[in-house]
């Protein structure tokens, strides 16, 4: 289902299908030549992502596009939660733990940051573990399942600015800096290292919505 689910994915992040537009199971499980056992699990794996969503009686349809306010809101989410992870990631930091999240940031620092969607798959991959681990770090499931369905969503803006990837010679030094303040210790650091690097996010999303809206 991985292969299927990488294909849906593709497909809305390159365009072939806009917001808005339907997406039929039977018509795409025959495109991608499967039954619709995986097509109907890769769309509903998908909706957690927000790209997709599933309306009733009206099957499953692209997300609509995200605006200045969605992208504003959802780092809203991530500020209640993320900065409280890292804090609590840097008082349970285990080596494996400093180890993997060092691993994102050099992933991040060397993925392909291209325009489409297969040239910054892996970047966005990485980007979305480094954050993904602080949590399954703090040994929370309460705060990791509060989470997740906040994190799937770096997907959907990243369509809607259409613009790929334009800021990561911001975002991997801010990675690093979280990471350091956990490797460290340093709950505070770790917490505010986390919020300078969310606002960062926020500011440079939203002035790429707004290049792209003109």
């Amino acid at each position: 289902m991985d292969d299927v689910y990488d294909r849906l994915v593709s497909l809305v992040m390159d365009g072939h299908v806009r917001p808005g537009d339907a997406l039929s199971i039977d018509a795409l499980a025959r495109e991608f030549a499967v039954s619709t056992s995986p097509m109907r699990e890769a769309l509903a794996r998908l909706e957690g992502t927000g790209l997709v969503r599933r309306y009733a009686n009206r099957g499953y349809r692209v997300a609509p596009l995200m605006t200045p306010d969605d992208l504003a809101h959802l780092i809203e989410a991530r500020l209640v939660l993320e900065p409280v992870a890292a804090r609590m990631a840097a008082a349970h930091a285990s080596p494996d733990l400093v180890s993997s999240l060092r691993q994102a940031v050099d992933d991040l620092a060397t993925a392909p940051r291209g325009e489409d969607f297969e040239t910054f798959r892996d970047y966005l991959e990485a980007d979305q573990r480094f954050h993904q681990l602080i949590f399954e770090g703090i040994g929370n499931d309460f705060l990791a399942q509060a989470y997740a369905p906040l994190g799937g969503q770096l997907q959907r803006f990243r369509l809607f600015s259409g613009s790929g990837v334009t800021d990561a010679s911001s975002t991997i030094p801010e990675h690093d800096a979280v990471l350091q303040a956990i490797a460290a210790g340093d709950g505070e650091r770790a917490a505010a290292a986390m919020i300078a690097h969310l606002n960062g996010v926020r500011e440079r999303a939203l002035l790429d919505l707004e290049t792209h809206s003109h």
